[in-house]
This record gives structure tokens, C-alpha cells and sequence, in this order.
């Protein structure tokens, strides 16, 4: 079975990050492994780094902070999640504690592509051009790309 592709691309016209994903799963499926705390910790981020999260209160309203760590190296991230309906949309602030300037403001999207299959599409709105690039530079594909490996077979149990 082949893995499904990842597509990341920055947007010509604003300081936009976009991000397609499909999964063998329902938009249920796919929505709750992005808001339940068990769940999350076991694929969001590279594989060489341990996810362990400070609080995790996936609705509207509500707010997070988690750390990624490799031995002595820790990242924090924190946000607030703006809008969260079920099996649909996600709208969230998302910051890198290491370059507070940097918040973006994200919106996931799920698509019900029938027989089982999930779009997953994501637009990550950023203040500047030159974030927006710091962003892509700094090897995030690479995370995102594990991530939506190990999601694939967290989905496929």
C-alpha cells in the first residue's frame, strides 16, 4: 500500500501556508484524532520527538500548550481553539513559543469523500511573507509528513 501524498504549499498571495491530506477514515474518525488528548499525543509532530501535553481543551473557547522534546531539547506550543465543530472545521491560534511574533491562525477542514475517505485541508494564516517562509524553512513538512504517517495507522486500528 502506498502512503498517501502530503501536499504543502505557500500561497502566492498572502502569507499562507496550505495543507492537503486525505486518510482511510471517516471525517468522524479524523476529527477525533485531533481533539482527544489520548489520541493526539500518539501522532501530531516528527517521530524523533516525545509529544507530552501541559492541558488540552479541544472546544470552542478553549485553549492548549503541549512540548515536544528530544533529550535536552524541549518546544513549547500553545494556542486557542476558536471554533470546533465536529467532524468539520477546526479554527485555532497556533504558536511557537521559540518566536512568539510568529501566531498563526489555522483552519481545518474536513471533507467527507464517501467510502470511508477523509480530505483534510488546512490554511495557516501568518503576519508576514518572511514568517510565512521562516515557517517552511525550518522543517515543519517534515513533521507534518510523520505525523500523517503515524495518524494513518493510529486511523487504521
Amino acid at each position: 500500500m502506498s502512503t498517501p501524498e502530503t501536499s504543502i504549499r505557500a500561497d502566492a498571495d498572502v502569507p499562507m501556508i496550505h495543507i492537503t491530506r486525505e486518510f482511510a477514515a471517516s471525517p468522524e474518525k479524523v476529527f477525533r484524532a485531533h481533539v482527544d488528548p489520548e489520541l493526539i499525543v500518539q501522532w501530531l509532530g516528527p517521530n524523533d520527538l516525545e509529544m507530552t501535553l501541559d492541558r488540552w481543551d479541544c472546544r470552542t473557547g478553549g485553549e492548549y500548550r503541549f512540548l515536544h522534546r528530544s533529550g535536552d531539547e524541549e518546544h513549547g506550543f500553545h494556542g486557542c481553539f476558536h471554533d470546533v465543530r465536529p467532524a468539520e472545521r477546526i479554527v485555532q491560534t497556533f504558536t511557537w513559543e521559540g518566536a512568539p511574533d510568529g501566531v498563526s491562525l489555522e483552519t481545518l477542514e474536513l471533507e467527507d469523500l464517501g467510502d470511508g475517505r477523509t480530505r483534510l485541508t488546512i490554511r495557516s494564516l501568518v503576519e508576514s511573507f518572511e514568517i510565512r517562509d521562516m515557517i517552511l524553512a525550518s522543517g515543519m513538512e517534515h513533521g507534518v509528513v510523520e505525523g500523517y504517517e503515524k495518524l494513518d495507522a493510529l486511523l487504521a486500528r
